[in-house]
């Protein structure tokens, strides 16, 4: 049996976020799954989990987006079946920040801020720190049942202009490195 796809998962999905996606998995040797970009997610889970496993290089970087939607939209649905996907090694989620309400958010284990700083707290769409962990966004809710690695992250390519890909992404690159230094601490290395 082939071994698991490594992925990274970003609940976002419009152009300016894989513009910002592309530009990070650039520089770390990632691969951006193109065909999930969308607002909402194009695609099912199950078609999202072959076109992983397609990918010329890992790990694979995926976008789901539930467009604004509060409720269990397309991307949520897609990001269910891909943290429940036992062909799939998932080594951490980029849960993105909305202004979508009501929602009941998730709780983050590091942030990045809009400057690229890992930070304690979740924060908000442009990137800044909020009072507590706990994330708000459209595509975030499913995720708590997942136990794995969770990187908060203001809107990918935005806030307030500090990640566009002009300023070099540094908030989206940063949130892509934490989920692999992750990685190689899980694996007991260094």
């Amino acid at each position: 049996m082939a071994s698991k796809k490594r992925v990274i998962i970003l609940t976002d999905g419009d152009q300016t976020a894989y513009r910002a996606l592309s530009e990070a998995c650039d520089e770390l040797q990632c691969h951006p799954l193109r065909a999930s970009e969308g607002n909402p997610t194009p695609l099912t889970g199950q078609d999202l989990i072959t076109a992983i496993q397609e990918a010329p290089q890992e790990p694979v970087v995926v976008m789901v987006d539930d467009r604004g939607d509060a409720g269990l939209g397309r991307g949520e649905r897609a990001l269910d079946a891909l943290i429940s996907s036992p062909d799939l090694d998932v080594l951490g989620v980029v849960a993105v920040a909305a202004n979508t309400h009501p929602v009941r958010g998730v709780p983050v284990d590091v942030a990045v801020d809009q400057e690229g700083h890992v930070v304690e707290h979740a924060v908000d769409k442009d990137g800044h720190p909020t009072a507590g962990d706990v994330l708000k966004g459209d595509t975030v809710d499913v995720l708590k049942s997942y136990d794995g690695f969770i990187v908060g992250l203001g809107d990918p390519g935005k806030m307030e202009g500090h990640d566009s890909v002009g300023h070099g992404v540094p908030a989206t690159r940063r949130a892509i490195e934490e989920i692999l230094r992750n990685e190689v601490h899980r694996h007991g290395g260094r």
